[in-house]
Parts: structure tokens; C-alpha cells; sequence
């Protein structure tokens, strides 16, 4: 007769001295610091992936264009918070490392937060709520203010990043303005660079110089191209451009509807 095999291995003797019982968790803390810090890591990894999965909402046409720039402007936000927080302490070398680790795939979310760190819809052209003369005059506004910005010395990328999204934001809702405007390629290159700094830390001289120059010409290349408009409208809605003097040279813009 042959043997009879063992018995398997039970909850119930495992739970009694044989070991850990199988159906307890493992801790992965010993105490309150410990939690805290998983914790931390949890709800960074669950921005990553709501980024993730918001952009591709968007892509979807699941959300509107209103919906996705207020949640992602905030998921930006504290992403920035919480990767501040992580870095500071020492959890995490870098975010890019952190994704890695955990065999995160989000490409959309790290190309909105590691990259641009602005939404998709101020980077490209989006249909502007407000009259086409509002938004002529608010892209003036913010063009002239960050470059102003730039000649009082302001450096800290926490003072200059929202300036140049801004400035983005606004040119890319000018009505029929082109894909390929001269410049708008290089404020995304600005916005990259911004956003792989730390908050605190701060443009050089050269960085400023070039940054002033760059902002100079999209301005000149903008009011040329309000130019052009105004002597191709014929019949419809015609620009009116005229200069102003307000510590630098100003545009002032209006558009005006046909009746």
C-alpha cells in the first residue's frame, strides 16, 4: 500500500505556530512615520494616474475644453506640491525615477507634468469665449507684463513660469491666428525649461536675456501680423491698431464687428 502523502499545508496551523497566517496583510510600516510616508507616496501615484487618465478624457472628447483645463490646472498643482514634499524629504530622487520603479505607464500625464506642466488647451489653439477684441488686448497685456517683469529682475521661476503660460494661453485664443505663428514654438520650449526647475530655484542672466528677446519678438511678430489682418479685411471686422507709451511701447488693439 502506498504512503499516504501529507497533508497541505492549513490556515489554521499556520495562524497556530506554523508561521504567518496567509490571510493577513503584510505591514508595510512600523509606526506613524513610516505610515505617513506611504501614504504620501500612494496619493502621488494616484496624481500621476488621474493625469493619465484625464488626458486621455480629453483626447476622447469625454469632458469639455472647461472641464479639463480647471481639473488639470489643479492636478498640476498638486502634483508640484506633492513631488516638493517627496523630494524635500528624501523619499524620492525624482519623479521620473519613482515611475519607473513602480512600472507606472503614463506617458500623457508625464508629458503634461514632467514637460509642459501647463494643460493641453494653452498650448494649442482653442476657441476664446470672450469678444475677439477682449482677447487681442488681454494677449497685449500679458506680453507687456511679463517682459516688464523680466526688466524688473524678477528670476524666480515661481514669478516667471505663470507670466509665460499665461502669455501662451492668451496667443493661442486670438481668433485665426495661425498654427505656425513665429514664436509659439519657442514659448513651449520656455515652458518646458520652467517647469523642470524647482520652484525656488531662478533663471540666470543670459536665461532672462534670451527670454526678453524671444518675448520682443513674438510681440513685434504679433502686431505685424494684426497689421496684415487689417489691410486684408475687406467687407467684415477690421483691426484697428495704434501705439501707446507706458514705460515701453504699448499696443492697444480693438476690433471692430461688421453691422
Amino acid at each position: 500500500m502506498a504512503a499516504s502523502e501529507p497533508p497541505p499545508p492549513s490556515y489554521t496551523s499556520a495562524a497556530n505556530g506554523g508561521g504567518a497566517s496567509l490571510t493577513e496583510f503584510p505591514k508595510l510600516y512600523a509606526d506613524t512615520r513610516q505610515r505617513r510616508k506611504y501614504e504620501d507616496l500612494a496619493d502621488f501615484f494616484a496624481i500621476i494616474k488621474a493625469t493619465e487618465h484625464l488626458e486621455r478624457a480629453y483626447i476622447k472628447s469625454a469632458i469639455s475644453q472647461d472641464e479639463y483645463t480647471k481639473a488639470c490646472k489643479k492636478l498640476i498643482s498638486q502634483f508640484k506640491t506633492s513631488e516638493l514634499a517627496l523630494l524635500n524629504g528624501k523619499t524620492i530622487t525624482n519623479t521620473a525615477a519613482f515611475m519607473n520603479e513602480f512600472q507606472m505607464d503614463c506617458p500623457l500625464a508625464t508629458e503634461r507634468l514632467l514637460n509642459t506642466g501647463v494643460p493641453a488647451t494653452t498650448l494649442h489653439s482653442t476657441q476664446a469665449t470672450a469678444p475677439a477684441g477682449a482677447v487681442i488686448a488681454e494677449t497685449t497685456q500679458v506680453l507687456i507684463t511679463c517682459m516688464d517683469a523680466l526688466k524688473l529682475e524678477q528670476r524666480a521661476v515661481d514669478d516667471i513660469h505663470p507670466l509665460v503660460s499665461d502669455v501662451m494661453s492668451s496667443i493661442t485664443k486670438v481668433p485665426n491666428l495661425p498654427k505656425d505663428f513665429d514664436g509659439l514654438d519657442k514659448l513651449k520650449e520656455w515652458l518646458e525649461t520652467l517647469n523642470r526647475m524647482r520652484a525656488t530655484d531662478e533663471i540666470d542672466d543670459d536665461q532672462a536675456r534670451q527670454l526678453t528677446f524671444d518675448l520682443d519678438m513674438i510681440y513685434g511678430a504679433f502686431h505685424r501680423w494684426l497689421q496684415q489682418q487689417q489691410q486684408a479685411t475687406s467687407g467684415g471686422g477690421s483691426v484697428q491698431v495704434a501705439r501707446a507709451t507706458s514705460g515701453r511701447r504699448a499696443l492697444a488693439c480693438t476690433w471692430l464687428e461688421p453691422p
